[in-house]
């Protein structure tokens, strides 16, 4: 796994953006939790999208799919949540759930190694 630190930067620098235009949308007292959720969602996401690649070029070819498919699936969920008011364990067990089967598929995909 190599990681590339430009792109790194320019990764977490937009999930950081996003994270805060969910923030500033969004008016109840889970403010905090949403904007900290997002970023660490999407952060984890874009990263391994655009700021990580793996030896073989198939292996990082699909996790960057995969990637992108789940950051779409977290910028959806955290869009939703930031419209409407919701109870912390719901938004907890709902991106919780996302990233580990998020961080699982990655996990076997690496570990393939095709």
């Amino acid at each position: 796994m190599k990681i590339n630190f430009v792109q790194t930067i320019i990764a977490i620098a937009a999930s950081l953006l996003i994270a805060y235009g969910l923030y500033s949308f969004h008016d109840s007292k889970n403010k905090i939790l949403l904007s900290a959720g997002s970023f660490v969602f999407l952060a984890i996401a874009l990263v391994l999208s655009i700021g990580i690649s793996f030896e073989l070029p198939r292996t990082t070819t699909n996790v960057r799919v995969l990637s992108g498919l789940f950051f779409a699936m977290g910028l959806i969920s955290n869009l939703i949540f930031s419209s409407i008011n919701f109870s912390v364990p719901s938004y907890v067990i709902i991106n919780g759930i996302l990233l580990l089967v998020f961080i699982s598929l990655v996990y076997a995909i690496n570990k393939v190694k095709q």
